[in-house]
């Protein structure tokens, strides 16, 4: 069996509400031509294609794959207009993430294993892009709160994870600091580190290039971050919480509410 026989028979694709189910065909024909960029053994290869219901969505067709490479979850996520551009999408970001592990997987170590499962974007903004502005006065809420232990990393490992995973920021606790810290794509695609604390001699040096901002996380209440995300316009907020004095993230969701990750208020 060959390579490309093989894939196709793994490939499982679920099709979601307000989504043709013929694009599942098309689906399996575009993903199947993009894991045959994978530099490692295939164990495990999903794709989801799901539908906004909410007409003031301008992008209302979610398109995931996850793959499982020799044990090491890899993740893309894209938004678009059509169930067809969402999926041409997706098998572009996924055949370029593929490519790029394989030119660069063995640079930056830091074994999947220990991978937190986030959501992305941490399930947020698709692409770097904000979500749509909505036709509608129903005010945003905060549809999604998720919880995890930080990591101690360097910003090497940060990179790894922000790679494999396809986020777009990462809030992790860098390990030379011992600080709560995001590190995050700037507007020139240059890697940029936060922290509640800055001590920018004190992080750990690493092979990847990244600036350290000098300026503190603000102190906010999750209802000032909220107030702050809104009036910024920027993708996400990295805020120190007042209730538990750790770093916290707020950012958009493709749906245009908010997600919430927070560590847990005791280390």
């Amino acid at each position: 069996m060959s390579k490309g026989t093989a894939t196709d028979a793994a490939l499982r694709i679920s099709i979601g509400h307000h989504v043709s189910a013929a694009a599942a065909d098309y689906a399996r024909e575009k993903i199947s031509a993009a894991l045959d960029y994978a530099p490692e053994p295939l164990l495990g290869m999903r794709v989801r294609i799901t539908g906004h219901a909410d007409p003031a969505v301008a992008r209302p067709i979610v398109a995931q794959a996850n793959v499982n490479m020799n044990g090491r979850p890899v993740r893309v996520q894209v938004a678009a207009a059509t169930t067809r551009e969402a999926i041409d999408l997706l098998a572009a970001r996924l055949r370029t993430r593929l490519e790029r592990l394989a030119r660069h997987g063995g640079a930056v170590h830091g074994e999947l294993s220990r991978s937190r499962s986030v959501e992305c974007r941490h399930g947020g903004t698709v692409g770097g892009l904000l979500p749509r502005a909505r036709d509608t006065a129903e005010p945003r809420r905060i549809v999604r709160r998720k919880s995890y232990a930080l990591l101690g990393e360097t910003c090497d490992e940060a990179v790894f994870d922000m790679e494999i995973m396809d986020y777009d920021f990462h809030l992790f606790t860098e390990s030379g600091t011992d600080a709560d810290s995001v590190l995050y794509r700037g507007e020139d695609r240059s890697y940029r580190l936060a922290q509640v604390d800055p001590r920018p001699a004190s992080v750990t040096r690493s092979a990847v290039s990244f600036t350290v901002s000098p300026t503190p996380a603000p102190a906010l209440d999750v209802e000032d971050a909220v107030a702050r995300l809104e009036l910024t316009g920027l993708p996400f907020v990295f805020f120190r919480d007042r209730a538990s004095n750790r770093g916290s993230v707020l950012y958009h969701r493709y749906d245009g509410d908010y997600g919430l990750i927070t560590p847990p208020t005791q280390q």
